[in-house]
């Protein structure tokens, strides 16, 4: 099917014009280029040949000015239509089925591959995106330190004795340590990869201890990584999102500063997040409502029989990195775990306070010296130390893959042009009421799709934005900055939702890994609660948009 849609569909070709924020100085407007001032007087007039010639990403990195003199950057793109879901269905539909990611995430590769004309998967489609920064980065921290890391604490015991001591000191039961698991989530406020490696791999040795489900932990340290970053969003996001909301002529987002003054003045407003985080929070004291069948079996298998997964299930967290195999006569130190995770913690969020973006690998990296160092000086043999990395190593290898294979997934069907598809679907005609509920269900499917966030925000953002401004004053709205805050919102939380339920984002993936949770049953199990905050917060937009 999708060799014939490749064949045979026609792609659809977009232009769209983004204008870029400008400043007047002395009777002169400039823009700022990669940090360099531009007179936008010395800017090419944008003419439709200008094209010709070009990637889309080529095209991309070019200024030009329009008719009207604006500075603009052009982005060109395409889609099959309906056809450009068919990778992202196939991995889905084959994962629910199956219950097998890696196959069904292939399948989707190849459905990619093929609609797009790239015949060779292997050379066309594998080998660029494990070659890439990314794939590379992948790798890297996911699969040699991370995996080295979590080796060599199974080999000392460092995270036995964690589970040792935070049990006599705070744990009492199942409903402490998931308010640790929670607390946590909270405190690591960055969000994304880094808040789900921290907080799973802290947390797992004192869960498992107190026969906490891995489909409970891993609900709790997905649903505590993105959300609490857009709500305590003091890191990186709101610097991103602002260079996506500028639209001409509107003066509450006219400067850098205005645009940031109106992130953080809509966070109030963010109700899918302040629910998923509630979720997790009443769920860690065993009063959550809305949890589902699935779940709640789960809470009954672990606390009832001590199975921490389901019967048949394909845990992410390979036998070897599930209990400690400390060497006999080594006796395991808190030190060993707490050193590590203290120079990985402040190098990964220090690096963010001073420069601005947080140097993961290099924390993961000097953790892992770290603890093989301060191992080696308490008497284990470097041959008991290799034999933990070994084990480590194996024990991520067939997630460090599902990883790879979810991130090229979704930047195939990002080049299919799903996104384009649907954002382009939905035109200035719709009842103010009813389109901040439709941008949030809008980019849930973007992000679920495509498995990002924040590539959800660069195609749902500069299209949402002047759509709302011209709904808005379309109504002849009495508070019309409200209104628009609240689309800001919807688009903001529902890329959040569709990336943390996506069984091809990589948040969802190591959050299923970092917990030892079977990825589908991950999946399955948070979709239930996920969705009633997101009904929840559909309701409260609707209601709030009616008194603009």
């Amino acid at each position: 099917m999708s060799f014939a849609a490749g064949k045979w569909a026609k792609s659809t070709d977009l232009i769209d014009k983004i204008a870029i924020e400008q400043t007047v100085e002395d009777g002169k407007s400039w823009v700022v280029i990669d940090m360099e001032k531009i007179d936008t007087e010395t800017l090419p007039v944008w003419n439709e040949t200008d094209a010709e010639g070009l990637t889309a990403d080529e095209l991309a990195t070019k200024v030009f000015r329009d008719a009207d003199g604006r500075p603009i950057r052009v982005v060109r793109s395409s889609h099959f239509r309906w056809w450009s879901f068919l990778p992202a269905i196939m991995a889905v539909a084959m994962c629910l089925l199956t219950k097998e990611p890696m196959i069904s995430l292939l399948a989707g590769v190849v459905s990619g591959g093929l609609l797009l004309g790239q015949y060779n998967i292997v050379d066309e489609v594998l080998m660029p995106s494990m070659a890439s920064v990314s794939g590379a980065g992948i790798l890297l921290l996911y699969l040699w330190l991370l995996g080295a890391l979590m080796g060599i604490w199974s080999r000392n015991g460092a995270a036995e004795a964690f589970a040792n001591w935070a049990t006599r000191h705070f744990v009492r039961g199942p409903r402490s340590a998931k308010l640790v698991a929670w607390g946590l989530g909270v405190l690591f406020f960055q969000g994304g990869t880094i808040s789900t490696v921290l907080v799973g791999t802290t947390v797992r040795p004192v869960a498992d201890r107190q026969r906490i489900s891995h489909e409970e932990l891993s609900y709790i340290v997905d649903s505590t990584a993105s959300p609490i970053a857009i709500l305590l969003a003091f890191n990186a996001w709101p610097l991103y999102v602002q260079t996506l909301i500028f639209v001409p002529g509107v003066t509450f987002l006219a400067t850098e500063s205005d645009r940031l003054s109106f992130f953080f003045g809509s966070l109030p407003l963010s109700f899918y997040a302040w629910f998923a985080v509630l979720g997790t929070l009443l769920l860690s004291v065993e009063k959550a409502p809305f949890l589902g069948k699935r779940m709640r079996a789960a809470i009954e298998r672990s606390r009832t029989t001590g199975q921490l997964d389901r019967p048949g299930s394909d845990p992410m967290l390979s036998t070897e990195l599930q209990a400690s195999q400390t060497p006999e006569g080594y006796v395991p130190s808190l030190l060993e775990f707490v050193l590590p995770l203290g120079m990985l913690t402040g190098i990964a969020v220090g690096t963010f306070w001073f420069s601005g973006s947080p140097q993961v690998r290099v924390a993961f990296a000097v953790a892992v010296v770290v603890a093989a160092i301060t191992s080696l000086i308490r008497g284990m043999s470097l041959t008991d130390l290799m034999l933990g990395i070994n084990n480590g190593l194996k024990g991520v290898v067939v997630a460090s893959v599902i990883l790879l294979l979810a991130v090229t997934l979704g930047s195939i069907t990002r080049d299919t042009g799903a996104a384009y598809y649907l954002t382009s679907g939905l035109g200035d005609t719709v009842p103010y009421m009813l389109l901040p509920g439709l941008l949030f269900v809008l980019t849930v499917a973007i992000a679920f799709s495509t498995g990002t966030s924040w590539g959800t925000y660069a195609v749902a953002f500069p299209l949402a934005m002047p759509l709302a401004i011209s709904v808005a004053a379309s109504a002849d709205l009495s508070n019309p900055q409200l209104f628009v805050a609240i689309c800001f919102a919807s688009v903001l939380n529902g890329s959040v939702m569709g990336d943390q339920c996506s069984p091809i984002s990589d948040t969802t993936v190591l959050s299923s890994m970092t917990t030892g949770a079977d990825l589908m049953d991950h999946v399955l199990t948070q979709m239930i609660p996920a969705t009633a905050a997101a009904g929840i917060a559909l309701v409260l937009w609707t209601a709030l948009a009616l008194t603009c």
